[in-house]
């Protein structure tokens, strides 16, 4: 699995339900590759990429198939937080808040609530930096986050991610408050994930 999760990286989102009265409900992990095209996948017939841990992954899990991504990150993430269309979401782009999910919008985590499940972010949101815009204050019990659309990401109008951050011993939101980690960012993420997963499974 952290064979998986290295070549996942950016966007890990989990979603759970682990009460033992509603155990009919089936636990859901949400994984979203970042701006990765359909072919190198060696489930797909790429001819010379071999990906077994996602091969084993795409073999055991429910794929969209008929989902269509934009052609940049921010719009095709909150397509698919919120089923609807990138324009509707106000969302156009990847920079110059132009990322920001309207806040009208409801969200996949907001739905699943009232459906019994908790739900965590670990890794990229990339769908509004700004405080109201963080993804546990649109559904998430759990988020644990870089900013902007990538580590060390920043730009002019934007609160970006923590200035100077680093791919090795990131600065991290989790929950958010800023708070320093120890090791390589994509760890770091699963790391965190699988912690919350344990606690929930324990809880």
């Amino acid at each position: 699995m952290r064979s998986i999760l290295r070549s996942l990286a950016l966007f890990f989102c989990v979603l759970g339900s682990f009460n033992e009265a509603q155990a009919k409900k089936p636990n859901i992990i949400l994984v979203i590759t970042d701006d990765q095209g359909y072919g190198p996948i060696g489930r797909h017939g790429h001819p010379w990429i071999r990906t077994p841990h996602l091969d084993k992954l795409y073999d055991t899990s429910t794929r969209f198939t008929r989902f269509m991504v934009s052609p940049t990150c921010a719009p095709t993430r909150a397509a698919l937080m919120t089923g609807r269309h990138p324009m509707k979401n106000g969302v156009t782009h990847t920079i110059l808040e132009r990322e920001r999910m309207t806040l009208k919008a409801t969200t996949l985590p907001q739905v699943l609530k009232q459906a019994g499940y908790t739900s965590g972010i670990f890794g990229k949101w990339h769908l509004g930096d700004e405080e109201p815009y963080q993804p546990h204050k649109r559904g998430f019990d759990e988020a644990f986050i870089h900013g902007a659309g990538g580590i060390g990401q920043a730009y002019r109008c934007s609160c970006a991610d923590a200035p100077g951050n680093k791919y090795f011993d990131p600065v991290v939101r989790h929950n958010g408050s800023f708070v320093k980690t120890k090791g390589f960012c994509t760890d770091v993420f699963f790391t965190a994930a699988m912690g919350w997963i344990k606690a929930k499974k324990d809880g």
